[in-house]
């Protein structure tokens, strides 16, 4: 009876921490969290997972470049009609080594530049609620991006005239998911990158998303 007793009491136990792991994970209607912390070790793994797919899109209005800094080297390749691929869109190659972003962009001219982005040590996350109706189930499919704000390393190629003096970027790596994040909530870029001779705006998909199986 002791045995039996015993047995109960362990399996209600583990049935009880099952459910309290699993909604660890659960996402509330109207959430909403915008924090700045330290990089953990089990983010910065979400960081590694992360690929850029291989195409990237120069952020424009109907102003063209008028309102943008920073680029006049491929100006005249865009603005000639010879830019065969779709408007603004680059080849890209990226990688992510020694917490340092390196982002290569050629356009169809074969007219190229590597932007060296520095991890900073901190990382803004946000994620909300955002009442569209999207949900996993019972819970709501957060919105959520994870931000990073720092000094850009470097630039060549397209990029060297905008960066003859310090200029600051801000990379946002956007998506929808739960409570608890992982890489493949991540779906979406964007980056901003802005200083005396820079103001320009890329983004695009990442590997893994439904765009980019």
């Amino acid at each position: 009876m002791l045995i039996k007793r015993f047995i109960f009491v362990f399996c209600l136990l583990l049935f009880c921490s099952t459910i309290g792991y699993g909604c660890a994970c659960c996402s509330e209607p109207g959430t909403y969290d915008l924090s700045t912390r330290r990089l953990d070790t089990y983010q910065l793994s979400i960081l590694n997972e992360i690929d850029f797919a291989q195409t990237a899109s120069l952020y424009m209005t109907e102003a063209g470049f008028d309102s943008i800094k920073g680029l006049q080297g491929i100006q005249a390749e865009y603005e000639s009609g010879s830019w065969t691929a779709s408007p603004g869109e680059f080849n890209l190659v990226d990688s992510f080594l020694n917490k340092t972003w390196k982002l290569t962009l050629k356009t169809p001219g074969v007219k190229s530049g590597t932007l060296t982005l520095p991890m900073p040590s901190l990382l803004t996350s946000f994620s909300v609620d955002i009442h569209d109706g999207t949900d996993q189930g019972n819970d709501p499919s957060l919105y959520k991006e994870f931000r990073f704000s720092g000094v850009v390393g470097g630039g060549t190629g397209i990029f060297r005239s905008g960066l003859t003096r310090p200029a600051k970027y801000l990379l946002v790596f956007q998506g929808r998911g739960n409570n608890c994040d992982n890489s493949s909530d991540f779906t979406h870029w964007h980056l901003d990158v802005s200083g005396r001779n820079a103001d320009y705006s890329f983004f695009g998909t990442l590997k893994g998303s439904p765009a980019q199986p």
